[in-house]
């Protein structure tokens, strides 16, 4: 748990606190940006909850913290959901869809996401290994599947796949991350997994990086780390500062990307974000612009 010894001095006063083993990954203020902000070298909090319904959202990103750099007193700790997590964040045609919470260390804090749906529920992304939010999603209906978008956020897949009997896919250019996986795509077609779920290679952040997409219309667009929302510049990004591989090829998979009609951008790092009917493509041509003017 973090020390109140080494709370930062850029928290608010009160019972939350951030200490110096904060990692600067945004879990806490993507999930809580009520009460949590960055500072530009870590997190703090910007504000003590009031009210049982704000002390659950920061008790939960106390939970979600890869590292557990977040602190309060212990007879709030006592006040814990035991149902936290995962969260509802949006119904959908294809099946509802949940932010698992339980960030990983080795994931660098990164979002994973469960879609619950009568053809078997599908896990995008590997949070770290939780009792707890295993037996949620057993309540759930278990997991038929495991999508693995790239090398970077596999965190504890094994022990989830382990678990629940479920199988994995992985590109195989990243595939040494995952070894074990049951599926590996190759090359640059898309492959559907079946009617309301597609995978679609997007190499450049990693070689093997790929989105999955669920739906035919509307749909949610899980990207792993190949795009994310920046909402100081109500933009989508494409970051070249941290693309691994291949820039150039980023920016090709950004465009196959154009003729999707996404609702929903739910992404491995940073903020995720709804969009009206007809803004993703405008968005995206706005990213593309401007990473080529670069």
């Amino acid at each position: 748990m973090a020390r109140p010894e080494q709370r930062l001095a850029a928290n608010v006063p009160g019972p939350f606190f951030v200490d110096a083993t904060c990692i600067d990954c945004g879990t806490c203020w993507q999930f809580d940006p009520l009460h949590y902000a960055p500072t530009g070298c870590s997190s703090r909090v910007q504000r003590q909850p009031e009210g049982d319904a704000e002390l659950r959202l920061a008790l939960l990103a106390l939970q979600a913290c890869p590292v557990a750099a977040i602190g309060t007193s212990r007879e709030l700790l006592r006040q814990m959901p035991s149902d936290g997590f995962p969260v509802l964040i949006t119904r959908h045609a294809g099946g509802d869809v949940y932010y698992c919470g339980w960030a990983s260390k080795r994931s660098f804090g990164a979002s994973s996401w469960l879609v619950v749906r009568p053809e078997g529920n599908v896990l995008i992304d590997g949070p770290r290994w939780s009792a707890p939010l295993a037996r949620r999603i057993m309540d759930l209906g278990g997991l038929q599947r495991i999508v693995l978008t790239h090398r970077d956020d596999v965190a504890d897949h094994a022990q989830w796949a382990r678990a629940f009997g479920a199988e994995r896919w992985i590109h195989a250019a990243d595939a040494d991350a995952a070894p074990q996986a049951e599926h590996q795509l190759s090359g640059s077609d898309a492959q559907h997994l079946d009617a309301d779920l597609q995978l679609i290679p997007t190499p450049g952040h990693t070689a093997g990086s790929m989105v999955a997409v669920l739906g035919a219309r509307k749909q949610v667009l899980f990207s792993g780390d190949h795009l994310w929302w920046n909402p100081a510049h109500q933009a989508v990004v494409a970051s070249r500062t941290y693309c691994w591989w291949n820039w150039s090829a980023q920016l090709c998979s950004v465009e196959r990307l154009l003729d999707l009609d996404v609702a929903w951008l739910l992404p491995g790092h940073g903020h995720q974000h709804q969009f009206a009917p007809g803004q993703w493509r405008v968005a995206l041509e706005q990213t593309l612009a401007y990473a080529n003017a670069q």
